[in-house]
Order: C-alpha cells, then structure tokens, then sequence
C-alpha cells in the first residue's frame, strides 16, 4: 500500500512542471515586443505593488516570451515561503503573483507535499521512507523468483523467459508473466528512484548524510561575504534593490561560467554580496553559483561545478534533479510517469496472481493460500547467519526498513507460535479421545 501512495503521488508529481504551464500561463508568459525594460525599472514595478516588502531576489526572463519573477519576503507566509511578483519585462505590468517554494508554484508545491508526506508534515514522511526503504528490496526479491523461475523452466525443457511474456499461458501463469517481465523491464527505474528516495528521508537521510559529511561528499557552499579589501570604505547599510545594475550582475556572473536560467539572491544584512545561481533546465549538468558585491560588481566568491563539487557529490546531485524530472526535460518527466505507471500495474498484477492463487472449492471467502512455514530454518546455518547480520546492517542504515521488518517477524513468530499451540492441543485431544 505505501507503494502504491507512492507511485499514484509520483505519476502525479512526474506531471506538475507541465500542469504548471498549463494553470500559471497568463503570469509565466508574455508575447514578445522589442526591447525589455532594465530589471531594476522591473523591481521597482514590484515594489510598487509590495512597498512594505523587501526583495529577496529575482529571476530573470530566460527567452523572449518569459515573465520575470521578483522574490519578496511576506511574513505572513511559511519561512520557506516566498512570494513571486510575476512582471511583464516589456511593459513593467504587475502580471500577478503567488506564493513560491524554492521556485515551485503552488500546484507543484502540493503535489510535491502530496508524494513526500501526504500533507500530514513530518508524520507523513515516514510514509515515503517505508517506501523508499522496501522498494529495492521488493524489486530485487522479485526478479531473484523471476529468474528462478526461468531456471526451472529451462530445466524442463521449456523456453525460459525473463524480458518477454509467454502469450500463449492462461490465467494466474499468464499473470505471473506480465507481473515478471514489467518488473524486470522496471528494474533499473525502480532501483533508482528507491536510492534517490531514501536521501530525502528524516533517518536514513540523516545517516546518508552523515557518512557524506565524513567523507566529504556534501554540495560544497558558497561563501558570499565580502574579503575584507571590500570591507574598507564599503557603506554597511543595505542596498536597495532597485539601484543595482542587474545586467552588469548577471554579464560578471556569465564571465564567471554562470548563465541564465539563473536566479538572483539579495543579501539579508550588510556585508554579503549577492549571489547569482544557475536553475534547472533540461540537460544542464552544472549549478554554478557567483558572489558579486552589489556595488562594484566584483567577484568575491564562486562555485564551479567540474571544479568544486566531488565526484559522489555530483552523482547525488544528478540523481535528485533525475529523481524530480529536472535533468532531461520532458523526456525525464515521461520516463518517471512510465515507471511509476508500471509500478502499479505490478503491483494490480502482484494482488491478481494470490487472488487467483485462492482454492476453488470449501469456504466462500478462502484465500490465496500463504507461502509454508519454515523456510528461514531449512537453510544451513552459515546462511543464516549471514541473512542475520545483513538484517541487522540494513536495519541499521534504514531504520524503517529494520522496524518494519522486526515487527513482520515478531507478528509471523506470534502467529507460528499461536498454530503450532493449537496444533498440539488438537493432537492431544486426539489422543485422549483414542
């Protein structure tokens, strides 16, 4: 079930940068006519809608036909809250605006809540790290029964299929081809988004982040105060945003091997500089970021992403925007709702095959029967041991996978110990009656 939550919310988000275009078109897009207006003119507009709320940044248009986003603090929203001003770059028209989180827009906002925590807060998140935490299991249990199963056939002389269906099977085996072919096909996806998964998680995130911290593997961090050179005859007092030289920003930040799509951030106090990061779009591989010191528009600190960013820091960083749909585009996107659609089409299939597994004849409401009993016990004991401790490691790494787990052999141990009991108390009387 918490797969399914998963896959359904996934699908669902897998869509949100598409529905977004669709339900913010009138404050994303702009027809195009002649020459923009300088972003400065542009935040002034905003300021005008917003006086009493300061700006926090901005994002400048990336193609012709884009709005410009102006980021105000409004105190009256979330702390990770801000709102975008959205600004006609050619008119300097107020367009609307909306609460933004990270740059995501409402739709994208609450489908994201809805995939990691289903609304519920911190609560919910435990939801999605079950999941993330069992998928890789589920998926690799699969195929190692997938695979057997192929074995076996071949054994006896039939075609052992592992990428294809069998269409010539009927019923629960017909079943069963569709459910191992899809997964194996799902494979590597299924993998992938279990990895990426548990790195957002509150446990088994934390350890994940505390072994990169050890070993150096975390996003490197921008420092953006100004050296002390800066300092010297620098005004302290803060900057207004509407006398900044934006296009002499952002040429400083594109010489630096920053360029649009960026986003722009304002200091908070005196003595930062600003800072110009790139964003997302469809096969960028870099997240550059520049310090520039707003006045004299120098560099005084940058990220570069070949250069600064370690080789596992890299991949973790793919692997998030891949996991999100960022990294290719709608390509990207489709592949995400093509694996969370297969997943549950696996799963529909997982429950078709124990309904159609269930006996035939005696009670009405009979089921599918259960795997026997016993099987941990009938492996050698070097086995055993070492099922035991990979439980145990894995149990340590993911904490929910261990809690889950211990609690499945507590309750099968319980209801093993509940049949033998009554078992043996229906022999004795057998006896006794003899």
């Amino acid at each position: 079930p918490f797969l399914i939550v998963a896959a359904v919310s996934g699908a669902l988000y897998a869509l949100a940068p598409t529905l977004e275009r669709l339900v913010y078109d009138d404050i994303l897009f702009v027809p195009e006519r002649g020459q923009p207006l300088p972003l400065a003119a542009q935040v002034s507009a905003a300021q005008t809608v917003f006086p009493h709320l300061a700006v926090s940044g901005l994002r400048p248009p990336n193609s012709p036909t884009e709005s410009t986003r102006i980021y105000v603090a409004d105190p009256t929203l979330d702390e990770e809250l801000s709102r975008a001003v959205f600004v006609d770059p050619y008119t300097g028209r107020v367009l609307g605006d909306e609460p933004t989180w990270f740059g995501a827009l409402p739709v994208s906002t609450w489908l994201d809540g809805l995939h990691r925590h289903l609304h519920l807060g911190e609560p919910g998140r435990l939801y999605s790290e079950i999941a993330a935490s069992w998928l890789w299991v589920v998926a690799l249990g699969g195929l190692y029964l997938w695979l057997g199963k192929a074995v076996r056939d071949r054994r006896r002389g039939r075609t052992g299929r592992v990428l294809t269906v069998d269409r010539s099977a009927k019923g629960r085996l017909r079943t069963l081809n569709w459910h191992g072919a899809t997964g194996v096909w799902l494979l590597i996806g299924l993998l992938f988004l279990s990895a990426t998964g548990i790195t957002w998680s509150t446990y088994a995130g934390a350890r994940i982040g505390d072994i990169r911290t050890a070993l150096g593997w975390q996003r490197p961090q921008l420092n953006d105060h100004h050296s002390a050179a800066h300092l010297e005859g620098t005004d302290h007092t803060a900057i207004d945003p509407a006398s900044i030289d934006y296009a002499a920003v952002l040429a400083t930040a594109a010489h630096a091997g920053v360029h649009l799509p960026a986003e722009i951030s304002l200091p908070a106090e005196a003595g930062h500089a600003l800072t110009v990061t790139e964003i997302d779009k469809a096969y960028r591989w870099t997240t550059n970021a520049v310090a520039i010191d707003p006045a004299t528009t120098a560099v005084v600190g940058e990220i570069d992403y070949w250069r600064d960013y370690s080789t596992m820091a890299k991949l973790a960083d793919w692997g998030i925007r891949a996991h999100m749909g960022f990294l290719f585009g709608l390509l990207n996107q489709l592949l995400l709702l093509t694996v969370a659609l297969g997943l549950l089409a696996v799963i529909v299939a997982g429950y078709r095959m124990w309904w159609q597994r269930r006996p035939t004849r005696g009670a009405r409401w009979t089921l599918g029967r259960p795997p026997s009993r016993g099987a941990l016990r009938r492996l050698s004991p070097p086995v055993i041991g070492a099922l035991t401790l990979t439980a145990v490691a894995v149990g340590w790494f993911l904490p929910l996978f261990g809690l889950t787990l211990a609690a499945f052999v507590a309750v099968d141990l319980t209801i093993g110990a509940v049949k033998h009991r009554r078992s043996k108390s229906s022999a004795t009387k057998g006896v006794s009656h003899v």
